[in-house]
């Protein structure tokens, strides 16, 4: 009798392998990050702040109401974010990354769907940190755009690149690098 283990091939059965897309078309991609887009500026992040003034529950100039502790809720707006739209979605951040690697030439369509979409994203974010609705160092960061300062140490002759260490870390090379070139 034949063993059962040689020449396992039931990998071959599979109709089909891989995912399949989200979409059929590259407009039923846009409409749902439209939907994504809506549903953010919809559903503000509710900040707690102490009341200005007295105590009593009243209206404030956003309409939120100040609650009988003195605080009062405020609206507060939400960047658009690619984790945000794959939750939205149902995919990964990786999935929407590869989609667009692996389009043909002939779907020239979804790729500026795709473009368009981090487009908006940038935009948002960049605008909103511009106006102060977000925090401008993590917007910053996050697009790329945050201030590189290199930061430079000598220790006997050989330069330490600093770039991606923390504060902390820096300090600790900086000592270092004084207690060396104290003994020389």
């Amino acid at each position: 009798m034949k063993d059962a283990r040689l020449g396992n091939q039931f990998w071959k059965l599979r109709s089909k392998h891989g995912r399949d897309r989200l979409f059929a078309s590259a407009d039923l991609m846009w409409a749902a990050a439209c939907e994504y887009f809506q549903w953010v500026d919809d559903h503000p992040w509710i900040k707690k702040e102490q009341a200005k003034g007295g105590s009593k529950p009243v209206l404030d100039d956003f309409g939120g109401v100040i609650l009988s502790d003195g605080l009062v809720d405020i609206p507060t707006s939400r960047p658009y974010t690619l984790s945000g739209l794959c939750l939205y979605l149902g995919c990964s951040s990786q999935y929407f990354g590869e989609f667009k690697k692996s389009l043909s030439k002939d779907e020239k369509d979804f790729s500026l769907v795709v473009d368009a979409i981090y487009d908006t994203m940038y935009t948002q974010k960049f605008e909103g940190a511009a106006v102060g609705a977000f925090n401008a160092n993590i917007i910053a960061r996050d697009l790329g755009l945050a201030d590189k300062q290199q930061t430079d140490i000598t220790t006997k002759g050989d330069k330490i690149d600093t770039n991606g260490l923390t504060p902390e870390e820096k300090a600790v090379l900086l000592k270092l690098a004084r207690k060396n070139a104290d003994k020389t």
